[in-house]
Order: C-alpha cells, then structure tokens, then sequence
C-alpha cells in the first residue's frame, strides 16, 4: 500500500539518511525512537508536508513523493491536535465533508462521531474539550475526510493514563475497521499495545524493523535493549479466574498468575529479569508462580549475568556472578525460576 524507498532529508545538520520500509493495507506500524531522532520529519514526509531530497514515496504504486498532502487521501494528526477554535465539534467533523461536496453531511457526521466516541459532544467548541476529546474529535475529522491511512505524531504523550488507554483501545478498533495507520512515539508501552509491526528509529535512520515479538526479544538498537524489562516479552491470551483477584496469562501451555485489571482476551506480558529468582529447588515464598526449567544459556549483562532457563518457553533470568557461583549454575542443569504475579506487567 506504501512503500518507502531510500528516502533522505536533510535540514540543518540533521539527516534523515536512506529510509525504506513497506507498510501493507491493515497494519498498524509504530515508528518508536528517542525524541529527537528524525520520526515526525519521516512522517511529514510521508504526508507530502516536506519533499524528499532523494528517494522515492509509492501509495497505492504511484510516486507520491512530490504530491501535495490534498491529494493524498491521508491524514495527520499530532500531539496537540489542531482543530477549528470557533467551529463546535460537528463543524469540525463537517468541514471535510462540505469541502468534498458530500451531501449527506449531518449523516455521516454522526456516523463518524459514534465510531470515534464523540457523539455526545457535538454541540461543544474545543475550548471546552479534555485532551482525549480533541484527539477523538481529530480522528472523527480525519475519517470524514475519506482517509484510510493516518499518520500519528505522538497522539497520546500529552494525555493522563486513563485517557491513553481509552484512545488505544479506538485506535485499534479503527485499525481493526479498516484504517492503515503510521503512528511515531518514544513510548515502547504504545508500541507494544498498538503495532503489528514496529521500526526502531535512532539518528535519522531505520536501524529495525519488524514483528513487536522479535524486536523485544532479539533487540538490535540500544534504544530497545536498555528497556531490560522487555527481555522477557510473551504473547499469549488472559483470562479471568472464578472469585479471585489474579488471572491467568496462558502461552505454550504454561499458566502464568498475574495480577492485574486488565480486560481478558488476546494480551502481552512482560517480566523485568530482576524480579525472578532462580534456585536449585522448590521453594516456599511469596512469588504465585514456580517452573522447573533447564538452562539454556549463561551470558555477561550490563550489571550481571543473563541465565536463560527454558520452562517451555525461555525466559531470562539477572543474577550477579557470586550468585552465577553459589547456585552452581551451568549450561543443561535443572533449576526451578519463581516471579511474583505482580511482577507480571500485562498491556493490550
């Protein structure tokens, strides 16, 4: 659907530097990056705002690269997002509409109102609206324009918690509707709960792209490997369990305990290496969850050592080396790991 071939821009003394990549119909594909690194220069690029000095830009196999944005069929959205200060919400959702000559306006508006979650405030003006409202209403804009590609510019990095997580849950429901969407952020958390597919920015270049598992599990960037948390990164499906305030994460037939509030259903989990234990057997503690693995592979860390323990799955364990000594561990000995289900961080 839009393929991006050894793009270069450069302004200043920075350089966006021969940037590729192909995004099909239906992805969602975070651009993830430190601030700083070039991603809302690529997406200005992509939506025709700036023209790239080299390389090319295909949608849908035409050379886009210096069409004007109006003719793109594509729309942007950033951080703060810009609406009509003097037009209420359903002008504001109107105005692509009239200027494309649709006729039934009032229809559409409150079709493109209701998917977004907006409906209820069509009478308001931007004044009055919280920060998710304004993205809300942003993104019911950019549906009436006719676009199916949207290009994100941190659309979430200004809100609470609260409304972040409402926002990622309409944000892939419009994914999951149809729209193809190009979404930048330096939040790995966005990353996780939102993209089928994740390209790792730093210094003007794509250095990574791919699925969100191989990218947390074989990180190539120092940017995704500091995040030591995301070593242990598992897709797998929650579930409730009867009169109890922990859940299931089941994968591989393993059974994790996790606490959390998160609704059941497809999910991601993470667990930070240094909150699991290794030891030669059972143990009685506090952690709810206990595996019998054997190990796989003993590697330096930043601050200690890596123990990779496959319990049906592997998972990577931080000890420091007078630990590595004590327990006596070794490449194809049995240990038993245990982690606490609160220690199990689980995203959608």
């Amino acid at each position: 659907m839009l393929s991006v071939e050894n793009i270069s821009y450069k302004i200043g003394r920075f350089e966006l530097k021969n940037i590729s990549f192909t995004v099909d119909k239906g992805d969602y594909f975070v651009i993830l990056g430190l601030s700083g690194v070039g991603k809302s220069l690529l997406l200005e690029n992509l939506a025709g705002l700036l023209k790239p000095d080299s390389g090319k830009i295909f949608l849908r196999g035409k050379d886009i690269s210096k069409e004007k944005i109006q003719d793109l069929n594509i729309s942007i959205v950033y951080q703060d997002a810009v609406l009509f200060p003097h037009k209420s919400v359903y002008e504001n959702i109107a105005y692509p509409l009239k200027s494309r000559g649709i006729n039934n306006v009032k229809e559409l508006v409150m079709k493109y109102a209701a998917q977004t979650g907006i409906a209820d405030k069509l009478d308001r003006m931007p004044e009055t609206l919280s920060g998710g409202e304004i993205q809300r209403t942003a993104f019911a804009r950019s549906l009436a324009s006719g676009s199916d590609i949207f290009l994100l510019d941190e659309p979430l990095s200004s809100l609470d918690s609260k409304s972040a997580f409402e926002l990622r849950t309409l944000l892939r429901k419009l994914n999951r509707e149809g729209i193809t969407i190009i979404h930048v952020t330096h939040s790995y958390e966005e990353a996780i709960s939102l993209a089928s597919k994740i390209g790792i920015m730093e210094n003007g270049k794509l250095v990574h792209v791919d699925l969100p598992q191989e990218i947390f599990k074989h990180p190539k960037s120092d940017f995704i490997a500091h995040f030591i948390g995301v070593k242990n990164f598992l897709k797998g499906e929650l579930k409730s369990i009867p009169n109890n305030d922990l859940k299931e994460f089941n994968v591989n037939e393993l059974s994790i305990f996790t606490l959390t509030d998160i609704d059941d259903g497809e999910a991601f989990l993470m667990i930070s290496p240094d909150e699991i234990s290794i030891s030669n057997k059972t143990q009685e503690t506090s952690s709810r969850n206990h595996f019998k693995g054997r190990i796989t592979d003993i590697a330096p860390a930043r601050i200690g050592v890596d123990i990779t323990v496959n319990i049906g799955l592997d998972v990577i364990a931080v000890i420091s080396a007078s630990s590595l000594v004590e327990l006596d561990l070794k490449i194809g000995k049995e240990v038993w790991i245990n982690f606490k289900a609160s220690s199990c961080k689980i995203y959608k």
